[in-house]
């Protein structure tokens, strides 16, 4: 699907109809920049310290910072491996699947809420990157499909730092 197949047709055209819908531009670059690394980084970080700081245990700061290191390490390679041509405002350039910026709002954002352990916050994740997903895509920055592939790729990051954590005794908050 990301370089060719039958589904990379309906895969432009959901991209087209967004670029082209009426959700307004400035809000979708707000989004959209909810995924650059000097934004969730920050976040990512105060939110790793607070939980340092209030369990008084390094290990879910230490991992959850290691599988946010996993995620360039992940995605630059299939994006070269891939090549997928980006959306009419950023081709001929190629190395758009999947979203680095997806991935990276998708992994920090989500690791924040594992730790914090709080319902809402999942929540509030899950409609937080769903903004930066279509901010990215009307932006033109991005293909669906790319943002899919990352929101997929951040679901086993997560899963496998939940499952670390809880392997090794820890709640994600760090409780007990």
């Amino acid at each position: 699907m990301a370089a060719d197949g039958p589904l990379l047709p309906a895969d432009e055209r959901l991209g087209a109809a967004i670029r082209t819908s009426g959700i307004p531009s400035g809000p979708a670059e707000f989004f959209a920049d909810l995924g650059n690394l000097q934004v969730a980084l920050p976040v990512l970080a105060a939110v790793l310290a607070y939980v340092t700081w209030r369990t008084r245990h390094w290990l879910p700061a230490t991992t959850a910072a290691l599988t946010m290191a996993l995620v360039p390490a992940v995605v630059a390679p299939l994006q070269h491996l891939l090549a997928r041509p980006g959306p009419p405002p950023m081709a001929p350039a190629t190395g758009f699947y999947p979203s680095g910026h997806a991935a990276t709002a998708a992994v920090a954002y989500g690791i924040c809420a594992l730790l914090l352990a709080r319902r809402e916050l999942i929540y509030g994740c899950a409609v937080l990157n769903v903004a930066v997903g279509i901010g990215l895509v009307r932006q033109g920055y991005h293909w669906p499909a790319d943002v899919l592939g990352s929101w997929c790729l951040a679901v086993l990051l997560i899963t496998g730092l939940a499952q670390l954590l809880s392997r090794y005794g820890r709640q994600p908050d760090g409780d007990g």
